[in-house]
């Protein structure tokens, strides 16, 4: 669990500063702030969502299409976006008072970009079953500098996040025995592959193209592997 609490410990931090500098931006900084880091975010999406590029087979790419499809009727269908912002609401209304309020756009935004994605997986296993945790000071310190850009931008919600970190990366962590076998090879590609598209889907929202409802599809994350899986054990 070292690494999680050091990953933790960067988001808060990162939150902190992010927070404090924000308050004292111009309106027009923000902006900037924000579609800086929607290009950024852009990149790092298409970079991870290109992963199935590595499977020659297709297999994987099908497992994507597939899981993000599913993914998004079946969040849809159990309306992830609406309680995950209900839930930002109430947190608004309880700590910040009415009006308007960026707590559960940072707090999800933040989640998406620091839980998902190969680091989170790969380094919480090899801190669960070798104590390494290198990997995941590595995403911790990326996290802080991206924290900071975010908490200037969307606020102190952004530290909400860092719950997510604790419970996503210490899960896999404690439980690296029963993923090892089973998040490697092509399902480990579709995984990355997903979040990769969930990351373009924040990005769009970041840069205002679009609000894709990116929470909907969070379902993905558990059906691309799965039939990646399922694909290659008929293969």
């Amino acid at each position: 669990m070292t690494g999680t609490l050091i990953n933790t410990g960067t988001v808060l931090l990162g939150t902190l500063i992010g927070g404090l500098l924000g308050s004292r931006l111009p309106e027009r900084v923000h902006t900037r702030v924000l579609v800086g880091l929607g290009m950024v975010t852009l990149i790092l999406g298409g970079e991870n969502g290109l992963e199935w590029g590595e499977d020659d087979s297709g297999r994987v790419l099908l497992s994507v299409m597939g899981g993000v499809l599913l993914g998004g009727i079946a969040g849809e269908m159990l309306r992830i976006e609406d309680r995950l912002q209900a839930l930002g609401d109430r947190i608004q209304a309880r700590f910040a008072g009415e009006g308007h309020s960026t707590i559960s756009e940072g707090f999800f935004t933040a989640t998406i970009l620091f839980c998902v994605g190969p680091l989170t997986v790969l380094g919480s296993i090899q801190d669960g079953l070798t104590g390494d945790y290198e990997l995941l000071a590595t995403k911790a310190l990326l996290d802080g500098f991206a924290s900071i850009a975010l908490a200037a931008a969307l606020g102190f919600g952004v530290g909400l996040a860092a719950i997510s970190v604790l419970v996503i990366q210490g899960t896999i962590t404690l439980g690296a025995g029963l993923f090892e076998d089973v998040l490697v090879g092509e399902p480990l590609l579709a995984l990355t592959s997903a979040g990769g598209v969930l990351i373009v889907g924040i990005a769009l929202k970041l840069l205002a193209i679009r609000d894709v409802k990116v929470g909907n599809y969070l379902p993905a994350l558990l059906f691309a592997p799965a039939l990646s899986a399922l694909a290659e054990s008929f293969a």
